[in-house]
C-alpha cells in the first residue's frame, strides 16, 4: 500500500465543496497545512468565527473523505477562526447593542463567556516567558500534588512542538478513540493525561502554523473524554506565542501559575508572560522559583547557582503571590528522566512536600477567584 501524501490528502479536499457550496476548500485557500504521521492525517479549515457551528458539516465531509483514502487510520480535522486567512468571507454587520441593564455609563461591558469544558471544574495554565526553567518539571509535578492533596485532576500537554508528558509520567501508546469524535486520555499514577506525543512520534517535526496549533489544542482539550474533574493542568509551550494566546482568548482559565529561574535573564522573559495575561485578563496565581538553591548531599552545604529570591521580589514588587521555591536537586532530574516524578516516587520527602504546599496555595487562589465570581452582584432584569 503506498504511503499517504500531502498530495493525496489535498485532491480528495477538492472534492468537498467550500461555504455557501461555491468552489472547494482547497481552491479557496481555507486548508491549513496538511501534516501526516503514522497514517494520521491532521490539517483545519479556515472559517468565519460567527459561522463555525453552522460550517461543521463541511468539516465533517472532509474529515470522511479523508478517511476514506487507502492507509489514512484516522483524520484529525477542525474549524479554526482566522479572518486574516478567509478574506472572501464578507464581515457579518451586526446592530448596535444596548448596554445591558446593570452596567453604569462608562463602565467596560462584561467579557463574552467563554465555552467550558465539560466535567472539568477549573483549568489552570502553567507558563513560563522561556524554555529550560523546568516549567513542564513543576507542571507535573504540580498536577500530582493537587491530586494528593485530595483532587480529581487531569494534565493536558499543550506543548505541540516539544510534549515532555509522554517520558515524564512514562506513558506509551496511542489514545483509543471512543464514541463520537471522543478519545480516551491516557493515564498513569492516577493522572488523566493528553499530549501530542502520544499521537506523533518523538522523533517527528512539528512544523505548524497558528491555525493548526489552535486546531490540535482546541480537540486536545475538548474532543478528550475527560471525565469529571476538579482541576485540568495545562503545560504552556515557553513564550507568548499563538498556544498561549488561544488558550487565554479561548478557553475559560481560572488563572496562570508563572514558573522562573532566580536570575534576572529568566526574571525578564517571566515578566513578558505575566503581562500577555494580565492583558488578556486572566488571572496570575502567582510565581514560583525553580531551582531556587543547590544543597549538595554529601556535605549539607547550600549553593544558590541561579542567584536566590529574585522571584520572590519579583512577586512582592508587582502584588502577586509568591508560591514558593524548589530547589535544584538530582533527585528531580532523575526521576523526572525516568518517568516516575518525585511527588509520587518519594512522596514523604522534602522536595514532595514543596510541591503539595504549592499546589494548596494555588488552590487556595482558585478557590477564592470562584468565590469572588459566586458573589459578583446579580443581573437587573426589567419587564
Amino acid at each position: 500500500m503506498p504511503d499517504v501524501t500531502r498530495e493525496m490528502v489535498l485532491e480528495k479536499l477538492r472534492n468537498v465543496r467550500g461555504p455557501d457550496m461555491e468552489g472547494n476548500i482547497v481552491d479557496l485557500g481555507l486548508v491549513s497545512d496538511v501534516f501526516i504521521s503514522d497514517g494520521k492525517a491532521y490539517f483545519s479549515i479556515t472559517v468565519p468565527a460567527e459561522r463555525a457551528k453552522e460550517l461543521e458539516p463541511m468539516r465533517a465531509a472532509a474529515e470522511r473523505v479523508v478517511r476514506d483514502i487507502p492507509g489514512v487510520k484516522a483524520a484529525m480535522v477542525a474549524l479554526t477562526a482566522d479572518r486574516k486567512a478567509a478574506p472572501q468571507a464578507a464581515p457579518v454587520q451586526r446592530p448596535q447593542q444596548p448596554p445591558a441593564a446593570g452596567h453604569a455609563h462608562g463602565q467596560r461591558p462584561a467579557t463574552p463567556s467563554k465555552a467550558g469544558v465539560p466535567g472539568v471544574g477549573a483549568i489552570i495554565a502553567v507558563a513560563s516567558g522561556k524554555g529550560g526553567v523546568g516549567k513542564s518539571t513543576t507542571s507535573v509535578n504540580l498536577a500530582l500534588a493537587l491530586q494528593a492533596n485530595g483532587l480529581k485532576v487531569g494534565l493536558l500537554d499543550a506543548d505541540i512542538y516539544g510534549p515532555s508528558m509522554p517520558r515524564l509520567l512514562k506513558i506509551s501508546g496511542r489514545p483509543q478513540q471512543i464514541e463520537g469524535r471522543l478519545i480516551r486520555p491516557m493515564e498513569n499514577y492516577g493522572l488523566k493525561v493528553m499530549s501530542m506525543g502520544f499521537l506523533v512520534d518523538e522523533e517527528v517535526a512539528m512544523i505548524w502554523r497558528g491555525p493548526m496549533i489552535q486546531s490540535a489544542l482546541l480537540q486536545m482539550l475538548r474532543e478528550v473524554a475527560w471525565g469529571d474533574l476538579d482541576v485540568l493542568v495545562v503545560d504552556m509551550p515557553p513564550g507568548t506565542g499563538d498556544a498561549q494566546l488561544t488558550m487565554a482568548q479561548q478557553v475559560p482559565l481560572a488563572g496562570a501559575v508563572i514558573v522562573s529561574t532566580p536570575q534576572d535573564l529568566a526574571l525578564v522573559d517571566a515578566r513578558k508572560g505575566l503581562a500577555m495575561f494580565r492583558k488578556v485578563e486572566v488571572p496570575v496565581l502567582g510565581i514560583v522559583e525553580n531551582m531556587s538553591y543547590f544543597v549538595a548531599p554529601d556535605t549539607g552545604n547550600r549553593y544558590d547557582i541561579f542567584g536566590h529570591g529574585g522571584a520572590r521580589r519579583e512577586a512582592e514588587r508587582i502584588g502577586i503571590p509568591f508560591l514558593g521555591e524548589v530547589p535544584l536537586t538530582m533527585g528531580i532530574r532523575e526521576t523526572s528522566d525516568a518517568g516516575t516524578p518525585l511527588v509520587v516516587s518519594e512522596p514523604d520527602g522534602e522536595v514532595a512536600r514543596i510541591y503539595r504546599d504549592i499546589a494548596l496555595r494555588v488552590w487556595e487562589q482558585v478557590s477564592a477567584a470562584q468565590q469572588d465570581k459566586s458573589r459578583a452582584m446579580p443581573n437587573i432584569v426589567f419587564e
